[in-house]
């Protein structure tokens, strides 16, 4: 699940950490709210067929895929990605047969996790913590830096970060300033894939292979590498429980 749906975020981390490598990985986690026991009482197997409380079901496929056509749709309707004109009784029939996405999400037998925290420690002592949940009530990134000199705290869905530094003057603790980047200027494909940086990663690549200069946000490969060694390390660590120790590159 890391890989999968949160390898920006470790790309992140070993951005911020560029050139100093991870040493040490702790993971905990596992799939806590989607057992069978957790079901509502009388609830059927699959959403659309035999599910008599679906209709008040937070997970009901119904809400998540019918009312909502776009949403996932790279994942749920993967069988008509080269038919024509589908209809939504197309995608009901779908759901109610063989599609995946049509089970209930509690007596699925899918053994991904629902929740995942993560501990990483870096070669010059500095440690970065990662927390995925899966059953939020609204989707979000969210980031917190903390420094010797400050912090900056950033929302994703809101494209606003803010700064903080001590301020130990009279009647003062820290100082804040909040940037808000859809405020004058060019958000460069906001509404794009995420968030319009699937756009820049092409823009960096087209600069660092006619060999202009690399933007701020251009990684090295070692340190993308750093990313995917704390994923699988981190899951080894949930497995095993245990610390596990990430070899040198």
């Amino acid at each position: 699940m890391l890989m999968s749906k949160c390898c920006h975020d470790l790309d992140l981390i070993t951005w911020m950490k560029s050139g100093v490598a991870p040493m040490r990985v702790a993971s905990f986690g596992g799939n806590m709210q989607f057992q069978p026991r957790n079901a509502p009482e009388s609830a059927g197997t699959r959403c659309l067929l035999d599910c008599p409380v679906e209709e008040s079901c937070s997970y009901s496929a119904r809400k998540l895929y019918i009312d909502h056509p776009e949403r996932w749709r790279f994942y749920v309707w993967e069988e008509f990605e080269h038919v024509e004109d589908v209809t939504i009784d197309d995608k009901i029939e779908s759901l109610k047969i063989d599609n995946e996405f049509g089970k209930c999400a509690w007596k699925s037998d899918r053994d991904v996790v629902d929740h995942q925290s993560a501990v990483i420690e870096f070669e010059d002592g500095s440690t970065a913590t990662h927390n995925l949940v899966g059953g939020s009530s609204r989707p979000a990134r969210v980031i917190h830096l903390v420094g010797i000199e400050g912090e900056i705290q950033g929302d994703f869905e809101s494209s606003r970060f803010t700064i903080r530094h001590i301020d130990n003057s009279p009647g003062s603790e820290y100082t804040e300033e909040v940037i808000d980047l859809t405020q004058g200027g060019d958000m460069h494909g906001a509404f794009g894939g995420h968030g319009g940086d699937d756009e820049l990663l092409v823009e960096n690549f087209f600069r660092v292979a006619t060999g202009e200069e690399a933007s701020l946000s251009t990684t090295t490969l070692e340190d993308s590498v750093n990313g995917y060694l704390i994923g699988f390390c981190a899951d080894m660590a949930m497995e095993e429980h245990r610390v596990v120790d990430i070899s040198p590159q």
